[in-house]
């Protein structure tokens, strides 16, 4: 699967369902969202762009958009461009002087950049046709109905996660302090827990 015709599309909300975290990506002016799943660490990434969260120290795509702008690039749009074996493909189009560079990413990295730089998002017009689920079946609690026989669950119902408050803030600062432990990042647990007395 593959389209060279792309619909301009929003990044709808992150939700939770049975079978993980999704991110939801919904066509302008479309009654249809195309679910992609994305793990953990995806999803707080992309919680974190949504809500503008200042962490205490930058995030992989933190960094990436900080390198972009030291090089005077500039994200300017993404295309979700393939689905292939229940595996969605993107594209990132950097602006580089008077031309453009289209890199090969995964979704949920693509996204991740698109919300923290306000890129254009792009979708594949076959992708929506195929994968795409009716909106006024997302409701909010969360099952997934898995008789879709080709390209995965089709998901009727799911819970919004939205854009991350301070409870949300303080989790992933948790899980971000768990995670410097664990690495013997003394220093970046530090900065870590100082921002969680902050929240207090």
């Amino acid at each position: 699967m593959g389209s060279n015709t792309f619909v301009r599309a929003d990044v709808w909300t992150v939700a939770q369902t049975d079978q993980g975290n999704v991110v939801l990506i919904r066509p302008k002016e479309s009654d249809l969202v195309v679910p992609i799943f994305i793990g953990q660490l995806e999803t707080q990434s992309i919680l974190i762009g949504l809500g503008r969260l200042e962490m205490p120290r930058p995030l992989t795509h933190d960094l990436l958009m900080s390198v972009m702008g030291a090089l005077e690039a500039e994200l300017v749009r993404i295309e979700i461009r393939d689905l292939h074996d229940r595996t969605f493909f993107a594209n990132v189009v950097i602006k580089v002087g008077h031309g453009e560079i289209i890199l090969d990413a995964r979704p949920s990295d693509a996204i991740s950049l698109a919300v923290r730089s306000h890129a254009e998002v792009y979708i594949a017009e076959d992708i929506v046709e195929t994968a795409g689920v009716p909106v006024d079946m997302i409701r909010e609690s969360s099952t997934v109905d898995e008789s879709s026989p080709d390209d995965g669950p089709v998901i009727t119902s799911v819970e919004s996660m939205g854009p991350p408050g301070p409870e949300m803030e303080r989790a992933l600062l948790n899980a971000e302090l768990e995670d410097a432990i664990q690495n013997e990042d003394y220093e970046r647990a530090a900065l870590v827990r100082d921002r969680l007395r902050e929240l207090l």
